[in-house]
């Protein structure tokens, strides 16, 4: 893992395959190497994979509470002039796709595509607020009791049964900060007056069953930045965790437009425990 500054503190991030550069955004919890166990090695044949660990304390040097935007999208600017053979792109989930949007509008020089999966609300609403109060109360109270309370909002039913009760209820792997980092829907800014400056071709993905970022946010989302497209995969929150090899196909279809043999999607590997992978 390679460290590099940024805004005043660092940011580590690794690096694996080969080709033009992709950066992959996370979510609120943990970091690029969980999150995207599933995925990453679907794109290593045709794209050199970079995943930062943005915005985590104890992985990268960032301030206790919720990131602040401006922090994720210089972590992200950071990595790719680190990387040094840009401009790249941008694939970012939940809290990693508003931060991916920001990036895409602040630093229109460093992003050649962008993909935005189930980017995720500011938490206005008052659900959205209840939610994000409830989880955070939680990581205060009893990590273990959050961290199922997370999994049953961020995959779907049906995926949650696949795993089965004795796996939902194991001890989860430690995530230095999760509480102070704005867990759940609550805690970040958005990126809504940005989004009209995103100049990059750009595909939104919606999500049918999240209960965390509804698909009607993914749908303004689409509608806010001009020339974008849009699709929906029938999933939870997690997609990366639930339907890994949908969105590899859905992505690659959209950022390889173009290049030419972009063939079968390569198999990740053995599947990481889906778990482990469902933070937002």
């Amino acid at each position: 893992m390679r460290s590099v500054p940024a805004a005043g503190g660092t940011v580590s991030y690794r690096k694996s395959g080969a080709g033009p550069g992709l950066l992959l955004l996370h979510g609120t919890q943990g970091d690029g190497g969980p999150a995207f166990g599933a995925l990453a090695g679907r794109f290593g044949d045709r794209r050199t994979v970079l995943l930062p660990a943005a915005g985590a304390p104890g992985v990268s040097a960032a301030p206790p509470g919720p990131p602040p935007l401006g922090l994720l999208v210089e972590q992200a600017a950071a990595v790719v002039a680190d990387h040094g053979a840009g401009p790249v792109d941008l694939l970012g989930v939940s809290l990693g796709a508003v931060a991916a949007a920001a990036t895409a509008a602040r630093h229109p020089g460093l992003v050649r595509r962008l993909v935005l999966v189930a980017p995720l609300p500011e938490g206005r609403e008052a659900g959205q607020r209840t939610v994000s109060e409830t989880w955070r109360a939680l990581e205060e109270a009893d990590s273990a009791l959050a961290r199922r309370f997370g999994l049953s909002l961020a995959l779907s039913p049906a995926f949650l049964a696949t795993l089965g009760a004795p796996r939902v209820r194991e001890p989860g792997p430690a995530r230095p900060g999760a509480a102070g980092r704005g867990a759940g829907t609550g805690g970040h800014p958005g990126a809504g007056g940005l989004l009209p400056r995103v100049l990059a071709p750009t595909l939104v993905v919606g999500l049918t069953r999240d209960h965390l970022s509804p698909p009607h946010h993914a749908r303004a989302v689409h509608a806010a930045i001009p020339g974008s497209r849009y699709a929906e995969l029938d999933s939870g929150h997690a997609v990366q965790a639930e339907r890994p090899a949908e969105l590899a196909r859905l992505a690659r279809g959209f950022l390889l437009a173009g290049e030419g043999g972009g063939g079968r999607v390569p198999e990740a590997g053995p599947r990481r425990e889906a778990a482990g992978a469902a933070g937002s």
